[in-house]
C-alpha cells in the first residue's frame, strides 16, 4: 500500500575537491514509498530549484541497478542498508515517518569529491585500463564450442563479472581498498582460457596499478562483500592473491 512520509535529510554539501564540506539539513515532504531514494532527492532538488536554491549534486545514470553509476552513503552504509541493492532500487518504504536520513559521499582518497555526492572514481577506469582485457584476434565469431569451458568455471567467472564498479566495497571498507573490484575483474578473466595468456601480466599490472593509485590493502573486514549490490565473494579475493604471488614467482616482468 503506497503511502506518503516525511523525512529530514542532512546532506554532505561541498562545492568542489579542494573546498570545504559541511551537512545541510533539508525537509523532504509528501515522499511516497513507491519512490526510489534518488526520486526522492529529485523531489527535493526540484523545490530546491523552486526556491532559487543550489540543487545536490548526485550520480546517477540507468537507475535500474545496472551501470554503477550512483552511489552515496546513506546512514554510514553504502548504498544504504537493504543488501544486493544499489542505491537507485532503494526504495522509500524501507524507510519511516519522521526518519533522519544522513546522505554522504562515498570516502576514500583515491575518490575525489567532485561536488556534493558526486565522486570521481575513474581510478577504477585506471585498474582496468592496466590490464582488464584480453588481447585476441579479431575476425568472425568461434563455434560456441572451439573452447570448451566447465560450468563451474563459466559459473564462477560469470558471478564475478557481475561487478559493476560501483565503488560502495571502496567506501565500505575501513582501508578504502579496491581489492574486491580489482579481484573480480581479474578472477572473470583468470577462470576462463581466454583470460590465461596474459594473467600474469594482468594480476601484476593491475595490483600495482592499484597500490600507486592509494587504495589501502585488503585486511578481511568483509564489509565490501556485506554492502556490494552485486554481492561479489571475497572468495575472488583470495584467487587474486594466488595469480599475483604466482605471477610474481614465475613472471620475467615481477
Amino acid at each position: 500500500m503506497t503511502k506518503t512520509i516525511n523525512l529530514t535529510l542532512k546532506v554532505w554539501r561541498q562545492e568542489g575537491p579542494n573546498a570545504k564540506g559541511r551537512f545541510d539539513t533539508y525537509h523532504a515532504e509528501n515522499i511516497t514509498t513507491d519512490m526510489s531514494f534518488l526520486e526522492m532527492l529529485d523531489v527535493v532538488n526540484e523545490q530546491l530549484t523552486i526556491d532559487g536554491k543550489e540543487p545536490i549534486a548526485f550520480d546517477h545514470d540507468c537507475r535500474e541497478g545496472i551501470c554503477g553509476m550512483c552511489g552515496c552513503v546513506v546512514n554510514g552504509r553504502a548504498h544504504g542498508s537493504e543488501k544486493g541493492t544499489t542505491l537507485c532500487q532503494l526504495h522509500m518504504r524501507h524507510f519511516e515517518n519522521g526518519d533522519t536520513i544522513a546522505i554522504e559521499p562515498f570516502r576514500a582518497m583515491a575518490f575525489k569529491v567532485v561536488k556534493d555526492l558526486a565522486v570521481d572514481r575513474s581510478a577504477l577506469d585506471k585498474i582496468i585500463q592496466a590490464g582488464g582485457y584480453i588481447s585476441a584476434n579479431t575476425g568472425g565469431a568461434q563455434d560456441a564450442n572451439a573452447i570448451l569451458v566447465s560450468q563451474e568455471a563459466a559459473d564462477l567467472a560469470m558471478d564475478a563479472a557481475q561487478c559493476i564498479g560501483c565503488g560502495a566495497c571502496v567506501a565500505a571498507c575501513p582501508n578504502a581498498s579496491a581489492m574486491l573490484f580489482t579481484s573480480a575483474k581479474i578472477s572473470q578473466l583468470a577462470l576462463l582460457p581466454q583470460g590465461r595468456p596474459e594473467a600474469a601480466k594482468r594480476a601484476l599490472n593491475m595490483v600495482r596499478t592499484m597500490d600507486a593509485l592509494g587504495f589501502g590493502n585488503c585486511t578481511n573486514e568483509r564489509e565490501c562483500e556485506a554492502e556490494c549490490p552485486k554481492e561479489i565473494s571475497i572468495t575472488n579475493i583470495a584467487r587474486l592473491n594466488r595469480e599475483f604471488f604466482k605471477a610474481g614467482l614465475f613472471s620475467k616482468s615481477a
